[in-house]
């Protein structure tokens, strides 16, 4: 656990948060901001930065749980749909530098996730059979860890 992380001290109880699951990997919790009620995050106990960390034991329970909660918030909550999402980086908007799922009541036209900013561009299948060879490529020469 990192002695700086908010949801590190979460999960060692020495900050507070509406805690709505947890288990021996995971934890569930709502998130402090709400533009939809019902918006939760789930994260792994362990201090990791991103799922390019996640180990299989933890990565397992970690969408059991974000199963677990998708169906729970379904129900519980008014919702046309739900968005999951975890976001890796500046760039990406993380915010806080741990391992987290948002599972997210939706609503439609609610416009809370508009994933292209504009009409994104669609290459040929040449060109995304090329980018699928890049990444085979990095898969296989890597094994296992990538």
């Amino acid at each position: 656990m990192s002695a700086a992380c908010v949801f590190c001290e979460i999960v060692r109880g020495t900050h507070s948060a509406s805690v709505v699951w947890q288990d021996d990997l995971t934890m569930a919790f709502i998130d402090l901001r709400q533009f939809h009620a019902g918006h939760t995050l789930v994260i792994p106990r362990r201090h990791l930065p991103d799922v390019r960390e996640l180990d299989h034991p933890t990565g397992a329970a970690l969408m059991a749980s974000v199963a677990r909660i998708a169906r729970a918030v379904a129900a519980a909550f008014p919702n046309q749909g739900l968005s999951l999402w975890h976001s890796i980086g500046e760039a990406a908007d993380q915010e806080v530098p741990h391992l987290h799922v948002h599972v997210h009541p939706r609503l439609l036209d609610d416009r809370l996730l508009r994933v292209y900013p504009s009409a994104p561009s669609l290459p040929d299948k040449s060109v995304r059979d090329g980018y699928a060879e890049i990444l085979r490529s990095h898969l296989n020469s890597h094994g296992p860890q990538i």
